[in-house]
């Protein structure tokens, strides 16, 4: 994945090397899921036990992409963190796309949370408290725990 994002950094003509590299949604992305999986399921179960599964995932996906385009962030995130800044693409570790975010890592307070399923970590400046708020689902395959190892 650093490679792919170091080949996204080179494509969008940026001098910059990442160690580090994960993938990310915007915070909340999981419970919104969660929330509307729920409510749909059971709405789907007064027809039936398919209808209950239909509707789970049904809202499960409708909640998600009513967060996430809330939140002002792609719903998948590549996020590569250099000696100096921290990168957000919008995309998949396999494929990374537009620049969402670039910021110094100079002024730059990483916060982590624990949560049951994911690590939320918020990237607070400093100065004006201004934040980017992402959630790292904890499978290894995602690398969010190396990206939140190299931030704090």
């Amino acid at each position: 994945m650093v490679e792919v994002v170091n080949e996204a950094l080179a494509s969008a003509g940026i001098e910059d090397t990442v160690s580090a590299a994960g993938e990310f949604n915007p915070r909340g992305h999981s419970g919104a899921g969660f929330a509307g999986g729920l409510i749909a399921g059971d709405i789907g179960d007064a027809i039936g036990a398919a209808g209950g599964a239909i509707g789970t995932a049904g809202g499960y996906l409708a909640g998600t992409h009513a967060h996430d385009a809330a939140s002002g962030l792609p719903e998948r995130m590549v996020v590569g963190v250099s000696e100096t800044t921290i990168y957000g693409f919008a995309g998949n570790r396999a494929h990374p796309k537009a620049l969402v975010f670039r910021v110094a890592r100079e002024g730059l307070e990483a916060k982590v949370h624990q949560r049951v399923n994911v690590r939320v970590l918020e990237l607070i400046d400093t100065e004006s408290g201004s934040r980017i708020e992402l959630e790292g689902i904890r499978l290894p395959i995602t690398h969010s725990k190396d990206v939140i190892q190299e931030l704090t």
